[in-house]
């Protein structure tokens, strides 16, 4: 089963067209949507408009952060003051449509099953679903659990396999779970300015972190002063 995983979005329509363009051609069996489909890009509603218009089969389709923290009004977990500036934009400007389906993501983690593999998808970390972030190293035994654990949030993709001791000799006693974050649709922040995101094969475990190139003028244009430029000056660089 193939399976595209995507995160953080952020509003950045030009991004999420490479991105779709993309999917067109791979045909995954399924998609897996982390979250932060909107705020600190101009085209939050535009953005969630073209998700829904994809065809593709959804197996998971979270909140973010952003989405929390518009959707409860409450925008005290931002670290900067031009942060919380941006999320109470987009608030201003999402419509009655947008914001229906907002409510009706996901909160919280998902866990399904891919080709007989356990996944689990987040889109923070096991201790915080929304503002935490999975870093590689020693993770809690709860994953232990799941083949695959999908999160996004820091905006910089990972891949990396935990072996947890198991009763289990035939694999020396020894269970692999794999950790993945696809990176940012809309927003990298890997120093690599493309619209970013993950092909998984269960079957094979083939996986592609794929980078597309966008037009990342176009989207700067799209900003008019509405929030602090480093929002629209940072997708220059992917920082």
């Amino acid at each position: 089963m193939k399976l595209a995983i995507l995160s953080d979005l952020h509003g950045n329509l030009e991004a999420t067209r490479a991105v779709g363009e993309a999917l067109e051609r791979e045909a995954p069996d399924g998609l897996v949507l982390l979250g932060d489909l909107i705020d600190y890009g101009m085209r939050s509603n535009e953005v969630v408009s073209l998700v829904r218009s994809w065809s593709f089969p959804v197996l998971c389709n979270l909140r973010g952060n952003h989405e929390q923290a518009i959707l409860t009004g409450d925008f005290s977990r931002f670290s900067t003051q031009r942060g919380r500036q941006s999320a109470r934009y987009t608030q201003s400007v999402l419509t009655d449509g947008t914001l229906a389906y907002l409510r009706g993501l996901t909160d919280g983690p998902c866990a399904f099953y891919a080709d007989g593999a356990h996944c689990l998808a987040l889109h923070g970390s096991p201790d915080d679903v929304y503002w935490g972030s999975i870093r590689p190293g020693p993770q809690p035994d709860a994953c232990r659990e799941y083949d695959y654990v999908f999160s996004g949030h820091s905006h910089l993709p990972h891949y990396f396999e935990v072996y947890y001791p198991a009763d289990d000799p035939p694999f020396r006693n020894r269970k692999r779970t794999a950790f993945l974050n696809p990176g940012s649709v809309g927003q990298p922040r890997n120093h690599i300015p493309h619209a970013q995101f993950a092909l998984l094969d269960t079957a094979t475990c083939d996986l592609r972190l794929q980078k597309v190139p966008y037009d990342v003028a176009s989207e700067q244009r799209t900003f008019r002063g509405q929030t602090d430029d480093f929002y629209r000056e940072r997708l220059e660089k992917g920082i």
